[in-house]
Order: structure tokens, then sequence, then C-alpha cells
């Protein structure tokens, strides 16, 4: 299994491609990566940040690629810093994935049912159209409001399975509790285990490890429960262990539950 992921590296702060290197080769895969952008650190919590937009790097790798004949089971993107990459990635696509292959779209938006500094509705229109390309997206609660103006989750996930095969709503609250919701030939509704707090990379290592599921052959189903599980594990881990939470997630003791699961795979 041979995956490709498309996100920003933040040197410090755990997220983006300094996760899903890690949480993908647990789940048996080679990991090729396409950076979108170069941070000092991720922005949440930080100040003073430093950022580098990759738009003219990212062709030239991946010109340098197609000389090798390079092709991909999965294709994963995450974080894109501009409209042109979010045209670039569907060119990725044609040109990188094998046949049958499969596309996971974390659509990064924003959170709080509010942009990130640098999007706007344009951008989310943007989005919304590689969504169309994808087999799965992963968005927020935001995100999903954001890619489809509604608020009740029922609805947005109808809206989106409008345009892509698998919705995932990674997570809702509700009057009845929390919950993941997914589309697979309707919807489907996982309840969620709750930690209070704000951890920052928990999108990061459940769109890793979904990614990773979906390219080792696991059903929609199993992929949900065993990301889940992971990405719970690794919350509850990090609020006992890790004093200031901007610095990423200790994800880290619990990869065994992904190379458990992938054994024999």
């Amino acid at each position: 299994m041979r995956i490709l992921a498309i996100n920003d590296i933040s040197c410090v702060g755990k997220c983006s491609l300094t996760v899903a290197l890690p949480v993908l080769s647990a789940c048996g895969a080679t990991v090729d990566i396409l950076p979108t952008a170069l941070l000092s650190t991720h922005t949440g919590g930080f100040k003073g940040y430093t950022f580098l937009n990759l738009d003219e790097e990212m062709k030239k790798i991946c010109d340098h690629w197609e000389s090798l004949g390079l092709r991909y089971d999965v294709i994963y993107s995450g974080y894109l810093g501009s409209r042109a990459q979010i045209e670039f990635v569907k060119d990725v696509k044609r040109r990188f994935l094998k046949e049958g292959g499969k596309v996971v779209v974390d659509p990064v938006l924003g959170d709080n049912f509010k942009f990130y500094a640098g999007f706007d509705e344009e951008f989310a229109a943007g989005m919304r159209s590689l969504c169309a390309e994808a087999d799965y997206i992963l968005p927020n609660e935001t995100e999903a409001y954001l890619l489809t103006g509604e608020r009740d989750y029922s609805k947005a996930l109808a809206a989106l399975a409008a345009f892509c095969p698998h919705p995932v709503i990674t997570g809702a609250d509700t009057a009845e509790g929390y919950f993941l919701y997914a589309w697979e030939d309707g919807e489907y509704r996982m309840p969620l285990k709750k930690v209070e707090g704000n951890f920052h990379g928990a999108g990061d290592v459940f769109a890793s490890a979904f990614s990773g599921c979906i390219g080792g052959g696991y059903s929609l189903r199993d992929a949900l429960s065993l990301s889940t599980e992971f990405t719970y594990r690794s919350i509850l881990r990090t609020a006992e262990e890790v004093e200031d939470k901007k610095y990423g997630m200790n994800y880290e003791k619990e990869l065994w539950i992904l190379t458990d699961a992938f054994k024999g795979k």
C-alpha cells in the first residue's frame, strides 16, 4: 500500500505531515509526502510563526515524480494554503492515483463556526469542488456548515452526500450527545466518547488513521471504529500527560492499536 499525504509541515506542534507520516506508517503504508507550506509552528496558539507557501515547489516535485512513474493507492489531502493548491490537488489525482484508488480529503476551513485566517467563502467554494472529486471527506462540524450552510447535522450530511459518496462529520455536539455522522447508503451515526478540552492535532491523528484503514481494505464502518478508538485513547493520554496542549498529542504510545490491527494484512 502506497499513500500520498498532501499537507503542510509545521516544524513545532505535532500536526499535519509530522502526524501523517508515523500514523500511516503504523498502518503498514509506504508514505510519500507533498508539502503545501512550511511553518515554524502551527497557527493554533503560537504567535510570530513563519509561513512559506510551496505552490511552485509542489509543481516541480510532481513533475519529477511523473518521470518515476509513481502511483498511489490512496491520496490524502489536508491543509491547502491557496485556491491554486486546490486545483493542483485535482491534477495530482489525475496524474498519480491508481485505477481503483481512493481519495480522502480533510477540508481544512475553520473551527468554532468561523473560517481560519486567510479563508473565506470563495475558498470554501473551491474546497467544495475538491470534495466533489473525493471518495471520502472528513469535515469537522464547522467545516460541514461552511461547505453546506446547514447547521443541522443530518441536513448537512445529506447535502455533503449530494457531491461526495462518503462524507463523515467527525464530531457533532447534539442535545442527545456527541456523535460522528457518516453516509453509507443513508445516514449512519456513531456515538463518541468526549474528553473536555482542546486537543490540537486530533483531527490529523484521526484523518491519518482513517486514510490508512481505507487504504488497508477496511470497510467504512470498521475504519471509523478503529480510527476513533485510536484517536480517543490518544486524547486520553494527552489529557493526562501534556500540560501545554498546543504542542500536540501524545499519540505515539497508542500506535500499537494500528500496528496490531494491520498484522497479517
